[in-house]
């Protein structure tokens, strides 16, 4: 799918009118519905019937699959295309032991025009391999026909032989004493080299290494920064996430109930710090790597510098956990930039306002980090001025996140791991029109605001094929402007704006733009995104290695994000970025570890 076509197709939702259902009987059995069609499934899975199981969904279904049955991240959209991954895979898959879990089903009512069953299911795939969980949705169908699914997700949950050292598989041996030697042993990675090897500890890279070590895979974190949570520490002080705390917790050790929906950066900084240390996690700060190479063992050559020394250590992988765009700042190029005799930076190098007290700002784009910043400088009593290239959709978090979030990731919402499914199981494409609707919803919430905005002249749209923030951020990771107060500042003329011509040169003292006009400035702030994500690795592991990979960030023509967690072309290495939500690359590598991996799947 080309998400920037507008002529591209969008799955149709199942609407009611769309199935030539009138209604569905308040008085539904749903148990019994949800029993029936789940019996059907199993039986025709578990025989490895590939038409069987292909009878049971409607002509426009989605199957999204992690690692269940494909050993990949694939979404399969439109039932020809699920007819076909089921005759290549399902047969090999082996399904067993197919069974429903209870209390997780119930029919849910999106909109008055939508209806579907949702069935929460676990199964043993792959021979016994791996222990998955299932979620699948039907809809009803024409008088006295049953139920069919919609959409489908499998996700590989454990290895059966090789489960997580939780609850009742933790250690029970007393340690007497022996504690605290024991940790700088397995820190100092003395005569011993790690199988894995992780750039970065940020909370991908930590997410990542707990879930190994729960795995007994020996990882070693490599941080530049002296202290765990210094990479939020050292970005501009007035940060604060605007995802709720509900989307963030990291694994294992959620964040406390007292904990504020909004988390500064700051306060994230210090729980990360605190968070590596509960878990016990190897750590090396204050480290660099400098060089990874593949050598002929096909394992890596890994250079770490750490207090003026150099260690070499060969491992099976390499993970890149440098946030996207390895928080490297994309800047544009224009006409005349050595002549500026103001100072000119990137949004991530920028601090505080207070920097830049008495001085006129020009922040030069239109994103989350150009408001931010904007609100800060304008809170410090600088002279800011906003200059938007392009138009920005606009939501306030006030008024989207319920209705985005809730009942998923809110409060009293169920357990994070079950969250994560549930989201994950509506795989990207197949929710746009769903992210329409919502988007819509949004905007006549945010109408008193947006309308200010819009007499000020802002430039607004509704997000990437008007799905609001979703697509934009999986695409383009930017696009956007989740706001927290920074839009009245702009209607208000608090923050002033810019945005009626394109920049045609910079001049000694500011901007010249296309019309003619001018716009002095002593400092000018490019909030103009982040770079390719391949330089971090094009730097550590050479031209050879980043010419090969795969595309990292974006969505490919499944609508799975491209190269994040998953296959980048390279074996044994990878690349991980984004929200603090379950980042599913353990079960890889722990799989690739005891030789249980199977086939990545392809369609031909």
């Amino acid at each position: 799918m080309a998400l920037t076509d507008p002529t591209t197709h969008v799955p149709s939702l199942p609407t009611l009118e769309s199935l030539g259902v009138t209604s569905v009987p308040d008085d539904l059995d749903v148990a019994s519905v949800a029993a029936e069609w789940m019996a059907s499934f199993a039986a025709c899975a578990e025989r490895g019937d590939a038409e069987g199981v292909a009878a049971l969904f409607i002509p426009e279904s989605h199957w999204r699959d992690m690692l269940a049955l494909t050993w990949d991240f694939r979404t399969f959209n439109g039932l020809p295309a699920i007819r076909q991954f089921l005759t290549d895979r399902l047969a090999s898959a082996k399904l067993s032991d197919i069974r429903v879990k209870e209390g997780l089903t119930g029919l849910q009512r999106p909109y008055p025009d939508l209806a579907w069953i949702q069935i929460c299911f676990e199964f043993t795939t792959q021979g016994n391999v791996g222990q998955a969980s299932g979620i699948v949705r039907i809809v009803p169908q024409q008088a006295g026909s049953p139920w069919k699914a919609h959409v489908m997700y499998t996700n590989l949950e454990d290895l059966t032989a090789f489960p997580e050292k939780l609850g009742p598989r933790r250690s029970f041996a007393p340690n007497h004493g022996k504690w605290v030697s024991e940790r700088e042993k397995s820190t100092s990675f003395d005569n011993e080299d790690s199988t894995v090897l992780v750039i970065g500890g940020g909370h991908s890279g930590l997410d990542l290494a707990a879930r190994l070590k729960c795995l007994d895979v020996r990882t070693l974190v490599v941080e530049r920064n002296p202290r765990i949570g210094d990479n939020w520490r050292n970005r501009y002080e007035a940060l604060c996430l605007h995802d709720p705390v509900w989307y963030d917790h990291m694994p294992y050790l959620p964040f406390p109930p007292t904990w504020p929906v909004f988390t500064p950066a700051m306060k994230l900084g210090d729980w990360l710090e605190s968070y590596a240390k509960a878990m016990e996690l190897d750590i090396w700060t204050s480290s660099v790597v400098r060089t990874a190479r593949k050598n002929d063992s096909g394992t890596w050559d890994v250079v770490v510098e750490r207090q003026g020394k150099e260690r070499t250590f060969t491992v099976k992988h390499v993970v890149f956990a440098v946030g996207v765009g390895a928080n490297e700042g994309k800047l544009p190029s224009y006409p005349g930039m050595e002549r500026f005799k103001g100072e000119t930076l990137h949004s991530t190098q920028h601090k505080r306002a207070t920097d830049h007290l008495g001085k006129k700002v020009v922040i030069i784009g239109a994103c989350t980090s150009a408001h931010d910043i904007a609100a800060d400088y304008y809170d410090h009593g600088v002279d800011v001025t906003m200059y938007q290239r392009s138009s920005t959709y606009v939501m306030t978090t006030k008024n989207g996140w319920p209705r985005i979030m809730n009942p998923v990731y809110w409060e009293g919402g169920p357990p994070t791991d079950l969250a994560d499914r549930l989201s994950a199981s509506f795989p990207h494409f197949m929710g746009i029109e769903l992210k329409r609707r919502q988007t819509r919803a949004i905007a006549e919430d945010d109408k008193e605001l947006l309308d200010g905005l819009r007499r000020r002249g802002f430039r607004l749209d509704m997000g990437l094929m008007d799905a609001g923030s979703s697509l934009s951020a999986w695409h383009r990771a930017g696009g956007y402007y989740l706001d927290v107060g920074a839009s009245q500042l702009i209607i208000d003329g608090k923050i002033k704006l810019k945005n009626d011509s394109q920049i045609a040169e910079f001049t000694e003292t500011g901007l010249k733009f296309e019309d003619g006009s001018q716009l002095p400035a002593d400092v000018i702030v490019f909030a103009t995104g982040l770079g390719d994500p391949r330089v971090s690795i094009r730097r550590v592991c050479g031209d050879v290695v980043a010419d090969q990979c795969k595309p990292l960030w974006g969505l490919n023509e499944e609508g799975e994000i491209n190269g994040i967690y998953r296959d980048v072309g390279i074996p044994g290495l990878w690349y991980m970025a984004g929200k603090l939500t379950r980042a599913p690359l353990y079960a890889e590598i722990k799989a690739m570890q005891e030789g249980m991996f199977g086939e990545r799947y392809s369609m031909e």
